[in-house]
């Protein structure tokens, strides 16, 4: 039998895995190779769509199931294939929409197109992040509604995150879902989906039940997968929501709180 407590590792990328580099540490890298080593998987589930997310999983010589788009896309990297993948009903987003600007005023918007290759588009006033994923501007509206997406980002002029992410739920919350992904990132999802169902189809098809997972995370959309998951460890960094949840709270994702938990865990 493995030492190892739990059957399946969890991690979130932006803010947990990852450092302000878009980096893996040396020491979470040897922490993630000795739980598998003991005979547990891990297992990456992300806000973030495939196409932002295969560069990292590469880099980390990750060949498993990979959880992107906040569970719409359950992805085998190994193979370079999605095996599931669940998209926004435009029709209802755009009700969506027009509900939450009707309620607020008007928001700038972005979306992700499905597909292993989907482009992510932005619109006009929409701030990106800095760093070096790949966007497309467009000016057209109609161009955001021409393809299948996956989820629309929706920010605002003055409400902070917080605020338009509670406004947005109160409107339309019978309709779609609504979720803080990270600073600056609002995201409207199908109405059911969260990393929580994503995560579950993984594990599904590993063999491992919740009971044998552990999960790390740092935003509110982590809050279902640590609702699903046996063990939740929110980062030293995390949103106060995620906090409020969590089983425990660890170091942040720039001093190797994954690593921290994970060492302590193996040594016992």
């Amino acid at each position: 039998m493995s030492p190892f407590p739990y059957r399946l590792v969890a991690t979130d990328l932006d803010g947990t895995l990852l450092r302000s580099d878009e980096s893996v540490s040396d020491r979470t890298r040897d922490a993630l190779a000795a739980v598998v080593a003991a005979g547990a998987a891990h297992i990456v589930v992300t806000g973030r769509a495939v196409p932002w997310t295969r560069h990292i999983l590469d880099d980390l010589g990750y060949e498993g199931i990979a959880v992107c788009g906040q569970g719409a896309q359950v992805y085998h990297a190994g193979e370079h294939r999605l095996l599931t993948s669940l998209t926004l009903d435009r029709q209802l987003a755009g009700l969506a929409l027009s509900k939450i600007e009707a309620e607020v005023g008007p928001l700038a918007l972005a979306a992700s197109r499905d597909g292993l290759d989907g482009e992510v588009l932005m619109g006009p006033g929409y701030k990106a992040q800095d760093g070096p994923l790949p966007y497309v501007a467009y000016e057209d509206p109609a161009e955001l509604w021409s393809a299948p997406l996956t989820k629309l980002y929706i920010q605002h002029p003055t409400l902070t995150d917080d605020e338009l992410t509670r406004s947005a739920r109160e409107t339309v919350g019978g309709l779609v879902d609504v979720v803080m992904a990270g600073p600056g990132i609002v995201e409207i999802l199908p109405l059911g989906l969260s990393k929580a169902t994503g995560l579950s189809l993984a594990a599904r098809r590993l063999g491992v039940k919740a009971a044998e997972t552990i999960a790390f995370g740092d935003m509110p959309n982590d809050i279902p997968m640590f609702g699903w998951a046996a063990h939740g460890v929110a980062m030293g960094n995390a949103h106060e929501e995620l906090r409020a949840v969590a089983d425990e709270v660890t170091a942040s994702n720039e001093e190797d709180g994954i690593a921290v938990v994970l060492e302590r865990l193996l040594a016992l």
